[in-house]
Parts: C-alpha cells; structure tokens; sequence
C-alpha cells in the first residue's frame, strides 16, 4: 500500500497539533501549518525538495512574523493589582487607635483591622495612614 506524500504531511501536522494543544506552545501550531503547506506543495506534484523547502519556509515566516506580533500584545496588555494587592499603598481612615498590637481602619469603604508597622508607632482616629502590606485579615499601615 503506497501512501501519496501529501498524506504524510497532513499525518504529521496533526502530529504536531497535537502536542500544540496538550502544552499551548504556538509555535507547534505554526510548525503544523507549515506541513499543511508541504502537504499542498505535494498535493500539487512537487517533489520532496519543494516541499521541504516550503514548509521550512512557511514554518520560519510564520514564527519570524507571529511570533513577535503576539509577544508584543501580550506584553502590552496592562498588569491590573487585584485582591489584597490592589489595597497596598492606598490610603486609609483610623476608626479606632491604632498601634502595634491592632486597631481599626476604613479602607476602600470596609472597615479592616490594622497594626502599626513599627510596633512603638501610634495612630489616633481620624488620621490618614498608608497601607504597606495586608497581612491575612489585618492591614499593616504606617
């Protein structure tokens, strides 16, 4: 049983499809397309040369090209702090004394517990205080 070269190109482009889903490397994808042009190189006559020569060079356009253009849109999207990272260095409103043993403040219209960063440091109601690090449920303000 003979089996036309085209066929094996699309065998090997879903060989490497494949791994492409299984580890989400895209240039496995681009690699699978450039055998999908070896595959219609073949499909159209062309000898082995041909289509070897295709699909390295359909495979290194891609990765050449793609590859940089993708990198820039995900390097360019802007890094949003959420959760308790999003509370670090805002600023808050003593409700109650606090020092380095705990307190109460209002921060981002909830009211957290806190402690002083330095632990001899006190800050009375109504001051304004910086959040430096969210520790479990407690703000550490200074």
């Amino acid at each position: 049983m003979d089996i036309d070269a085209w066929v094996w190109w699309l065998i090997g482009a879903v060989g490497l499809g494949i791994p492409l889903v299984l580890t989400a490397m895209p240039e496995l994808g681009m690699l699978s397309v450039g055998a999908i042009a070896g595959a219609l190189t073949a499909s159209l006559g062309f000898g082995l040369v041909a289509q070897v020569v295709v699909f390295a060079a359909v495979s290194v356009a891609l990765i050449a090209v793609v590859r940089p253009i993708a990198a820039r849109h995900r390097d360019g999207r802007p890094q949003h702090a959420t959760n308790v990272d999003a509370l670090r260095g805002r600023q808050a409103v003593v409700l109650e004394r606090v020092d380095g043993s705990g307190g109460r403040i209002k921060l981002a219209g909830e009211i957290w517990s806190a402690r002083a960063l330095d632990t001899d440091q006190v800050f009375e109601p109504g001051r304004q205080v910086d959040v430096v690090e969210i520790d479990g449920a407690t703000a550490v303000v200074m």
